[in-house]
């Protein structure tokens, strides 16, 4: 008479498939490499089913196997959202804050402000969800969100708008590039020049669209992608330059040379929450934070231009030179 499949025979099984030999399954196990052996071959004879083909000491999934693994993974996903579903009830009396950010303001920046915000409430959940601007104001319509850092233009009588200073484009260069001489880059110097572009869906990559054609530049673009983190990897490995939002770079210094842009060219971010909100303690400390952090970001890019360069990026919404 067959016996019961055992939870422990699911478990190795899991960890064989995913790990692809069965001494690194008993290791993520903390069984031996004998146990797991032993288990696997209970498994196949409890079931009758023929899992794996056995190969010059190497187990390979059969058709069955990987039919198994697809059920056994659905059912470990299935566990994964009640452990979740556990934690947040548990949660449910703690303060929490759900935020939405753009994906470009989604790494280092956010983090920052994050980190600094949990400082002064070291008790609070908080969880972040990466969208377009578009789903982020919904989310926070909706009340899903509490707040949303967004690029889009807000014009909602519900909603509470906290403008971050607008920032113009600076032009970013792996280090050693040749535009670094320069004080000012201009739209002609892009002429013919490797370009990262963020994608014409994008905020910033319809800007940058914009101001090709208004000045005709011949653009060599040799890479577009969606998100910010993206394009400052590719312009620091190397492959080309980019115009962005100075907070983009955020944890990008050192790794990328930065130039003010002419003509200016301003991208507006801003922070939104509706009215008369549950979280409006912990939203008014988020958004603090956030300016706060904005502000010490670009000051950072201020001070770490040569001094032979004039550039006028702005923390409060003026150009002027660096101090």
């Amino acid at each position: 008479m067959p016996r019961t499949v055992t939870l422990r025979q699911i478990e190795t099984f899991k960890a064989l498939i995913e790990s692809g030999t069965v001494s690194k399954a008993a290791q993520v196990l903390n069984i031996s490499q004998p146990a797991a052996s032993k288990l696997m071959m209970h498994l196949e004879s409890d079931t009758g089913l023929k899992l794996f083909d056995r190969h010059k000491n190497r187990l390979t999934p059969t058709s069955q196997g990987l039919r198994l693994y697809e059920e056994v993974d659905r059912i470990f996903a299935g566990m994964r959202q009640v452990e979740s579903a556990i934690a947040y009830i548990r949660r449910e009396d703690q303060a929490r804050l759900a935020a939405g950010v753009i994906p470009a303001l989604a790494g280092a920046f956010v983090q920052g402000s994050a980190m600094n915000m949990l400082k002064r409430n070291p008790n609070v959940y908080c969880s972040f969800q990466s969208l377009s601007s578009h789903w982020i104001l919904e989310a926070v319509l909706t009340r899903k969100l509490d707040v949303g850092l967004v690029s889009s233009f807000i014009d909602n009588p519900n909603v509470v708008i906290e403008p971050l200073p607008e920032h113009p484009l600076i032009c970013i260069m792996p280090i050693g590039h040749p535009l670094a001489q320069k004080a000012v880059i201009r739209p002609e110097d892009l002429n013919g020049i490797a370009f990262v572009a963020f994608s014409n869906a994008s905020t910033t990559g319809q800007k940058v669209e914009g101001i090709f054609k208004n000045y005709r530049v011949d653009a060599n673009v040799v890479l577009t992608a969606d998100v910010s983190p993206t394009v400052c990897q590719f312009v620091a490995a190397g492959l080309g330059i980019s115009l962005v939002h100075p907070l983009f770079i955020a944890d990008m210094e050192g790794r990328v040379v930065s130039r003010p842009f002419e003509p200016t060219t301003t991208l507006g971010l801003s922070l939104c929450f509706v009215r008369d909100t549950r979280n409006a303690r912990l939203i008014a400390d988020f958004v603090e934070e956030t300016l706060a952090n904005a502000k010490r970001l670009v000051e950072r890019i201020n001070q770490s231009a040569p001094d032979r360069m004039p550039p006028t990026l702005s923390v409060d919404g003026r150009d002027r030179p660096f101090a």
